[in-house]
C-alpha cells in the first residue's frame, strides 16, 4: 500500500509527529486483510473497532479503509448479525479466549445462518459499521464507486440493522436490546452488575483465560465477571444462537448501542440518496429510534441516560459514559442536549488528571481507576461525545474535547485508556482505534459531524 499523508497540515510539529506515530501504529497492526486492536491482547478482528479504525484510515487509504469493513462483513451471518470478533484461523487458539472452539459458530450457529467461515463469535457490538462506512465511502467518492462498495455494503448493513430492529427488540419497544456485556463494548461496566447477579458463573476449571497473559489483572475484568460471561455464552451458544428461543437472564437496552444505531441509520439513509433509492425509510426508522430513546432511557432526574433492564423493567441507578454518548443524535430535544453538556462538566464525569470522559461516575460507588469500564477514560467514547457535541453546534466544548484527545492520545504512547484520576496510560499499547481516532481527528474537517 502507498501511504499518503496529503489533507490538511498540522501546522505544529507536535502535530506532525503524532500524525505519523498515529499512522504507523495502522501500518503495523495491519495484517493483510483487516486491523488487529493490539498485537498481543486481541490478536483478532473485533467489530466496533474495526469500524473505528475504517474512520480513521479513510485518510491513509480509502481502499484499505473499504477492505476493513468488507473483512468484518465476510463473518456476517445470513439472519443479518454482525459478530463481535471475526477469528484469524492463523492464530493459535490458545492465544486468545474465548476461542473459536468455544464459539462453535459453524456448527452451533448453522440455523441462524453463520458461515461455514471464517468462525466467528455468536454475539454482536454495537452498530457504528454504517456510520463508518459512510464516513469512508466520503473520503473518496470516486475510489469508493470505482470498487463499487456502496453497492456491496449497503444491503449487508441494512440487513444488520433489520436484525437488531426485529430478533433484538425483545421489549416490543423499539430499541435493540444486548443479550451479553461484550455486545455493548463496555464488558464489565457496573451498569451491568445487577443484572448479572441473576446469572450462576461457570465454574473456574470451565475456562482458561488468556487476557491475565498479556494484560494486568488490575486492569482486567475479576475472575468472577469472566465467570458470568462464559456462563451467558454458553448458554445462548446451546440455544444456538436463536434470539427467540435463548432464554435471556441478562438482558438490557443500552443508550450508546442504540444511539449508535440512529447514527447509522442517518447514514444509511446518506447511502440511499447516494445510490438513487428511497432514503425515507432509514430516516423514519432514526425519528422513531430517537422518540423511543428519550422515553424509555432518558432520567429527568439525574439529567442522562439509563441503561434500562429488560427483566425487571426498571432503568439501572447508575451514571456511566453510555448515557452521554446520545449526544450523536441529531434530533435530541434542546433541553436534553444542554443537561448533557452539564452532566460532561459536573462532578460525575469532569476528570482530574485526564481531559477524556470517565467511563463511570467519579463519584460512584463501583469506581475503580484503573479496571477497564469501571473508571478509565476511553478515547473512542471521547472521540464520539465530541462528535455529538459539534453535532449540536456545541463547537467550543468539542473542540476542548478535541485537543484532550490529542494530547492523552500522544502522552500514553496511543494506550487503550487511560486513569481519570492521574492520567496514567493503562490497557493495551499502542491501541488501533486510538491511533485510528487520533489520525482521524489530526485531518478530519472539524465541522463535519453529521451523516
Amino acid at each position: 500500500m502507498t501511504v499518503t499523508l496529503a489533507g490538511p497540515a498540522p501546522t505544529a510539529a507536535a502535530a506532525l509527529t503524532l500524525r505519523r506515530g498515529a499512522a504507523r501504529v495502522l501500518i503495523e497492526n495491519w495484517t493483510g486483510t483487516s486491523t488487529v486492536p493490539s498485537r498481543t491482547l486481541y490478536p483478532h478482528q473485533w467489530s466496533w473497532d474495526s469500524a473505528f479504525i475504517a474512520i480513521g484510515l479513510r485518510h491513509l487509504s480509502a481502499r484499505r479503509a473499504q477492505r476493513e469493513l468488507e473483512s468484518l462483513l465476510a463473518g456476517q451471518w445470513a439472519d443479518g448479525r454482525i459478530p463481535h470478533i471475526v477469528f484469524n484461523p492463523a492464530v493459535p487458539h490458545d492465544a486468545y479466549f474465548p476461542s473459536p472452539d468455544f464459539w462453535q459458530s459453524s456448527h452451533a450457529g448453522r440455523s441462524a445462518g453463520a458461515p461455514a467461515a471464517p468462525e466467528t463469535s455468536g454475539i454482536v457490538q454495537p452498530p457504528v459499521h454504517a456510520l463508518a462506512a459512510w464516513l469512508v465511502h466520503r473520503a473518496d467518492p470516486a475510489e469508493s464507486r470505482r470498487r463499487g462498495f456502496l453497492p456491496r455494503v449497503y444491503p449487508r448493513l441494512v440487513a444488520w440493522h433489520d436484525y437488531l430492529r426485529t430478533r433484538r427488540d425483545l421489549a416490543g419497544a423499539g430499541l435493540a436490546a444486548i443479550v451479553h456485556p461484550w455486545e455493548p463494548g463496555m464488558d464489565n461496566s457496573p451498569c451491568w452488575d445487577e443484572a448479572l447477579q441473576r446469572v450462576d458463573p461457570a465454574a473456574p476449571d470451565a475456562f482458561q483465560r488468556a487476557d491475565l497473559a498479556q494484560g494486568h489483572p488490575a486492569d482486567r475484568p475479576t475472575d468472577l465477571d469472566y465467570g458470568r460471561y462464559v456462563r451467558l455464552a454458553t448458554d445462548y451458544r446451546q440455544a444456538h444462537y436463536d434470539d427467540r428461543t435463548a432464554r435471556h437472564r441478562f438482558a438490557v437496552e443500552d443508550p450508546c448501542f442504540n444511539a449508535l444505531l440512529i447514527a447509522s441509520e442517518l447514514a444509511l439513509a446518506g447511502m440511499a440518496r447516494d445510490l438513487g433509492t428511497a432514503d425515507a425509510p432509514h430516516t423514519a426508522r432514526a425519528d422513531e429510534l430517537t422518540r423511543q430513546l428519550v422515553t424509555r432511557l432518558w432520567d429527568e432526574t439525574a439529567g442522562l441516560f439509563r441503561v434500562r433492564d429488560l427483566v425487571t423493567d426498571t432503568l439501572v441507578d447508575e451514571r456511566a459514559v453510555t448515557g452521554l454518548v446520545p449526544l450523536i443524535v441529531p434530533h435530541l430535544p434542546p433541553d436534553l442536549v444542554e443537561r448533557l453538556r452539564e452532566a460532561l462538566g459536573g462532578p460525575h464525569f469532569r476528570a482530574p488528571s485526564s481531559r477524556l470522559v470517565p467511563s463511570y461516575d467519579l463519584t460512584g460507588p463501583a469506581f475503580d481507576a484503573k479496571r477497564y469500564w469501571r473508571g478509565p477514560a476511553w478515547f473512542n467514547t471521547a472521540w464520539l461525545i465530541q462528535r455529538g457535541l459539534r453535532t449540536h453546534r456545541l463547537w467550543a466544548d468539542a473542540d476542548r474535547l478535541r485537543h484532550g484527545i490529542l494530547a492523552e492520545a500522544g502522552r500514553s504512547g496511543f494506550a487503550e485508556y487511560v486513569d481519570p484520576t492521574t492520567g496514567a496510560a493503562r490497557g493495551a499499547r499502542p491501541f488501533s482505534w486510538t491511533a485510528a481516532l487520533t489520525f482521524d481527528l489530526l485531518c478530519a474537517d472539524p465541522e463535519e459531524s453529521t451523516p
